[in-house]
Parts: C-alpha cells; sequence; structure tokens
C-alpha cells in the first residue's frame, strides 16, 4: 500500500516554471529557494513568542470593553473568550504536532476543509496579523509623543522608523529575532506584575462597580450597568488579554523537536497570558474605579496617578508600556510573514513572495505587508478601527481551526497524534462556538470595520477563485499532506 501512495503522490504535476508564476524557479529548486532556518527556536522562545504576540493588550485596550458592559460584563467576557483561547490553543497543539509547517492555521485547515477552507482560513489570519501591527505602530507613536521622547510626535517618520528597524532584526535571522522579542516581552511582563503590586495598595471593591447603571438596559444592574447584552458587546475586547497566542505554530517550521515543543509553549504562554489578564483586570480597576479607567488610552498610568499625578512608578509603567507594544509589534510582523511565506509557496498567494533569503528569512513577505502596514498607519492615522478589522479576521480563523480539528477528529481518526486535545471534539466544539458568537459580537463594536473587513475577505476570494487556485504547488508541505491524505481515502474505497 505504501508503494501505491508514493506512486501516486509522485503522479501530482511539478509546479509551474515560467517566471510569471514563480520567478522562474525550476522543479528542483523551488522548495530550496523557499526554506525557513529549521531549530532556530526552543520552547522557551516559542513560549516567549506567545506572550509577545498578546502583551500589548494588557497595556491598553482591554479597559474599553468596561464602557461596553461594566465591569461584570467585561469579567463574564473575558472568562468565555479565556475558555475560548484555551480550547482553541488545545486543539491546536494537536494539529500542530500532526502538520508543523510554517502554515498555521491555514495548513490544517488545508487538510481538513480542502483548498477553499484552507485559503479562507489563511486570509483571515493575514487579514489579523497585517492590520494589528499597523494599528499598534500608531499606538506606539502615541506613547512615544506622550513621553516626549526626542521631541518626536505621533507622525509617519516614527511609524517608518518602526517598521524598518524592526523589519531589519527579522532579515538578520529567525533565532535573533526572537531572542530580541523574548528581553523585551520579560520586560513588559515585569512591569505588569510591578504595576499590579503598587495598585493593590490602593484597591477598592468598591470602584469595580462604579459606572452609572442604564436603566434602560435589559437586566442592568451595579455589577452589569450596560445590561446583559453588555456582556456579548465586552467579548472583542476579553480577546485583547489573549488575541495573537493563536500564532504560535506558524513558527513550527523553524522549531526545534516541534512535536514536543510546541503544545508545550502553547500551553506555558497561555497559563501566563491567563494570570496577567486576572492580575491586571483587577488591580487596574480596583485602583480608581471601572469608570475612571473605561475610555482611558493608558488605563495603567491611570490606575496608579488618579488626580494626583505622575509618580516614579507610573512613569516607570508608562515605558513599560511602550515596550509592551514593541513586543507584540515586533512578534505580530513575525507572524505575518510566515503565514504569508506559507500562503505563498503553496501557490494561494503570487509564489515570488515565499523566496527566502541566504539567511532563510522571506524578505518579500517581510517588507511588502510592512509596507502597506505603514502605508495604512500614515494614511489613516486610526489604530482602533485597524484593531477592530484585524479582530473580526481573528475570529474568521478560530471558527475555521476549531471546525478542522472537529473534522480531522471524525474524518481521520486513525492519523497519528503524538499530542491529544484533553475532552477531543466537545473542547474544539467549545472554541467553534465561541468564536462564533465574537464574531457577531464584532458588529455590535463597530459595523464599519466588519464591512472593511468582508470587502477585503471578498476581494481576496475573487482572485483565489479566478486564479490562484489553478496554481497550486503540489510539492508544497500542506498541499503534499492533503495529496497523501487523498491517495490513502482513495486505496480505502479501492
Amino acid at each position: 500500500m505504501a508503494d501505491d501512495i508514493e506512486a501516486r503522490l509522485t503522479a501530482v504535476p511539478a509546479p509551474t516554471t515560467s517566471p510569471a508564476a514563480g520567478g522562474g524557479d525550476g522543479p528542483d529548486d523551488y522548495l530550496e529557494r523557499r526554506t525557513l532556518r529549521r531549530g532556530s527556536a526552543g520552547w522557551l522562545l516559542l513560549t516567549g513568542l506567545g506572550v509577545a504576540y498578546v502583551v500589548s493588550g494588557d497595556f491598553s485596550g482591554w479597559n474599553v470593553g468596561l464602557d461596553k458592559g461594566g465591569f461584570g460584563g467585561l469579567a463574564i467576557a473575558t472568562v468565555l473568550m479565556g475558555a475560548m483561547y484555551a480550547c482553541l490553543v488545545f486543539s491546536l497543539a494537536e494539529l500542530s504536532t500532526i502538520l508543523p509547517t510554517a502554515g498555521g492555521g491555514y495548513g490544517f485547515a488545508r487538510r481538513a476543509l480542502g483548498p477553499w477552507g484552507g485559503f479562507l482560513t489563511g486570509t483571515a489570519i493575514l487579514i489579523e496579523y497585517i492590520l494589528a501591527p499597523a494599528a499598534i505602530v500608531i499606538f506606539i507613536g502615541d506613547y512615544v509623543e506622550s513621553l516626549g521622547l526626542f521631541g518626536l510626535t505621533s507622525s509617519w517618520p516614527v511609524y517608518l522608523g518602526c517598521f524598518v528597524i524592526f523589519i531589519g532584526v527579522h532579515l538578520w535571522g529567525v533565532g535573533e529575532a526572537l531572542r530580541f522579542s523574548l528581553v523585551v516581552t520579560a520586560v513588559a511582563v515585569a512591569a505588569l506584575l510591578i504595576f499590579a503590586v503598587g495598585a493593590f495598595t490602593e484597591f477598592s471593591a468598591d470602584g469595580l462597580n462604579d459606572i452609572p447603571v442604564d436603566p434602560n438596559a435589559f437586566g442592568s444592574n451595579s455589577w452589569l450597568p450596560l445590561g446583559v447584552l453588555g456582556i456579548w458587546a465586552a467579548f472583542p475586547f476579553g480577546m485583547w488579554f489573549f488575541l495573537g497566542v493563536e500564532g504560535v505554530p506558524l513558527a513550527a517550521e523553524e522549531a526545534k523537536d516541534p512535536v514536543r515543543s510546541m503544545p508545550r509553549a502553547l500551553a506555558i504562554s497561555m497559563g501566563i497570558l491567563a494570570l496577567l489578564a486576572l492580575i491586571t483586570f483587577f488591580a487596574a480597576t480596583g485602583a480608581q474605579g471601572a469608570d475612571a479607567v473605561k475610555t482611558a488610552g493608558n488605563p495603567l498610568v491611570v490606575a496608579l496617578e488618579g488626580d494626583g499625578g505622575p509618580t516614579a512608578l507610573s512613569r516607570f509603567v508608562n515605558y513599560a508600556g511602550l515596550a509592551g507594544l514593541v513586543a507584540s509589534f515586533f512578534s505580530l510582523i513575525y507572524a505575518g510573514s510566515r503565514q504569508l511565506f506559507a500562503l505563498s509557496r503553496a501557490g494561494y498567494l503570487p509564489r515570488f513572495l515565499s523566496l527566502t533569503s541566504k539567511r532563510k528569512a522571506p524578505y518579500l513577505g517581510l517588507i511588502i505587508p510592512g509596507a502597506i502596514g505603514f502605508a495604512l498607519a500614515a494614511a489613516t492615522g486610526n489604530g482602533a478601527r485597524m484593531l477592530n478589522i484585524a479582530v473580526f479576521g481573528a475570529t474568521i480563523s478560530y471558527a475555521l481551526m476549531a471546525l478542522s480539528h472537529i473534522v480531522l477528529r471524525r474524518r481521520e481518526p486513525q492519523l497519528e497524534r503524538p499530542y491529544r486535545t484533553p475532552g477531543g471534539i466537545l473542547t474544539s466544539s467549545v472554541a467553534f462556538v465561541l468564536a462564533l458568537s465574537a464574531l457577531v459580537a464584532t458588529f455590535l463594536v463597530d459595523k464599519d470595520a466588519a464591512f472593511i473587513a468582508l470587502a477585503v475577505y471578498a476581494v481576496a476570494l475573487a482572485y483565489f477563485a479566478i486564479y490562484s487556485r489553478h496554481h497550486l504547488v503540489a510539492s508544497a508541505p500542506e498541499e503534499e499532506f492533503a495529496a497523501l491524505a487523498e491517495a490513502e481515502a482513495e486505496l480505502a474505497r479501492d
């Protein structure tokens, strides 16, 4: 049977070799020119990557959920979104040991849901990882201006400098990039812990429910001042404590022993993020009250200062907030480049985007999304809108990745799984339902952002339907894996 399968796979056509299709690559060197540096990241660097994706969300953004649902509404939303991410992470841990390639969620969906499912998932992930850095670089500019660093204002020179410097580090090499990310992330996490110690000295439980109650909202009370619907409206902001951790599997192709290190890194990073969410949420809200921090651009600083003006600790936290933004900005650039690399290598996007340098960095996959992100940041200056678009893309990808786990468990129960998700299909089903709920909630927060994301999605799908689905690369890892599954299924039917 093995020989029969191998023969069927050998018969799959090689990639197109014309310059228009792939930059003049021949069949033999196509993948050689599109390889990443393997074995560059162990479980510690992968854990740091998972925390780095998210840590900026602890410093700002989440608090707007207080304005949408009050303390109780945001608390419930955070617990539900935390459960969604935990279930999703355990599902991805299993999938990443089955297919440890740079495709991440796209690769999992390609195997489970076919080319259309793979492209739908990969495009949603790209929307998240291209828009989020564009939003965060604006927030970095705001921090630079508020801190009075070098007399700079939040403007295009700052945005350009961030993209040039940090893309340059990524071009230097993945190992160096992830080590830099780990150091900056460690500073940000330490600052959050120090903040919590200072804020809890001013903690008052009465401040948690000081937002005025809307008497017209269904089910409203002191804990749910905006009513039951406020819980749902707060979903996207509960996600900010965890948004991005699902990107760790994108590093699987560059990881040391991904079968062992990937589940470990995902579990530890999720545990760290849950702890940080708990202490940040309670400390910041209880120190000065929910009403004081609900719309603040820098809620942790407001929680420490109140009406008393800057302190040594608040200044330190302010600088650390900048470090947190840099960590997330830097790591999200990495995630976007790897997703773009995988989709391009398999032919879903133009193949030249997956070419790698002598240092095994996907240079065009870094530079082109960076250029798009810079252009969006410089042209709009609307970081909140771009983050809402990113969240919309993220929720679509979560639902499709959870569905991929369910489909593979049911359709291919015999598939070798070095790691198995605790709870199996029940776990991924919880992630699937909550992801769909979060997707609908994005329309409650910013309908314009949701429709912009849908428009981008529609353009991408038209490109796939008309062109790229007819030019997929059979020798790409995700396509070979899918072809093997099809060959095995055909043999089983025979």
